[in-house]
């Protein structure tokens, strides 16, 4: 090993973490493609979030994504392996991605390397939250097999709701049952949606946006409970003000340790549009 070998954490562009984030840690992010007709961009390399959005207004369409090209994780692999470092590399859910299968793939592309891919089973800032938990572990020093046990731990606990403010992006990407979504639409009900196991399902209907929201906070409270200290973060796709109050309800009942808040990426608000604002905690 060479003298300044260490575990390097690798990322996708799903999780959501600031550019600040990445450089203090020196985590390496993999982009998604997010592609409009026949034009394909990668997320932060070549599109950012206006764009993205000014895009879907002027084209009218709502774009689709796909998981990195598996040459892309080989790259990052190979570069670290040859400074001699280990690697873990943590990814949207599988159930809703094919990134998690990239990494795998390129793994195998990249025998000499000492690769660890891990399924965050969650999505945005839930996996940031695993991103950051790994990296400060590599900084006091945890092994490998320390740092992944305490994500599994981690993966258990987290619980995540959200509320779209429209169905017609989840109803176009098919990531929440159609006949659901078609039923709510007709019926103007807003949905929301908890991620179990992985996977993104409806769990109630409410009759109106601040009701969502309200419910938002009150099955994430149920979920985690008021005493254990807890790690928070909420998302949002176009609405910071609605995100900051689901915050600032959140801080103000739970044993909040550390709060993340960030406007959701591109690549994610594909599948929910503008309004999405989702909830994250677990308890530390």
């Amino acid at each position: 090993m060479l003298g300044d070998a260490m575990i390097k954490i690798v990322t996708d562009s799903t999780a959501n973490l600031s550019d600040e984030m990445l450089a203090q840690y020196d985590i390496r992010k993999v982009p998604i493609s997010i592609q409009f007709d026949r034009e394909s961009y990668e997320e932060d390399v070549d599109i950012d979030r206006d764009l993205f959005y000014r895009k879907i207004e002027e084209m009218g369409i709502v774009p689709t994504t796909s998981q990195p090209a598996t040459g892309r994780y080989t790259e990052v692999y190979q570069d670290l392996a040859a400074a001699g470092h280990q690697i873990l590399s943590i990814h949207i859910t599988s159930k809703h991605s094919g990134t998690y299968q990239s990494a795998i793939l390129a793994r195998e592309l990249v025998p000499d390397a000492q690769v660890e891919v891990f399924d965050s089973a969650s999505i945005s800032l839930g996996t940031a939250y695993m991103v950051l938990e790994a990296a400060r572990a590599v900084e006091n020093g945890w092994s490998l097999d320390q740092i992944l046990a305490r994500l599994r731990q981690m993966r258990d606990r987290m619980r995540l709701f959200l509320t779209p403010s429209t169905l017609k992006y989840l109803q176009m990407s098919g990531r929440v049952g159609r006949l659901q979504t078609a039923l709510a639409s007709v019926l103007q009900l807003k949905p929301v949606i908890k991620l179990e196991d992985g996977a993104l399902a409806a769990c109630e209907n409410v009759r109106t946006r601040a009701r969502a929201l309200n419910r938002l906070v009150e099955l994430l409270i149920e979920e985690v409970g008021q005493r254990d200290p807890v790690n928070v973060a909420v998302v949002h796709a176009r609405a910071p003000e609605e995100g900051r109050g689901v915050l600032e309800q959140l801080e103000k009942v739970l044993n909040c340790r550390e709060t993340l808040f960030a406007e959701l990426v591109a690549s994610l608000a594909v599948h929910g549009g503008p309004g999405v604002v989702a909830a994250i905690a677990y308890k530390v």
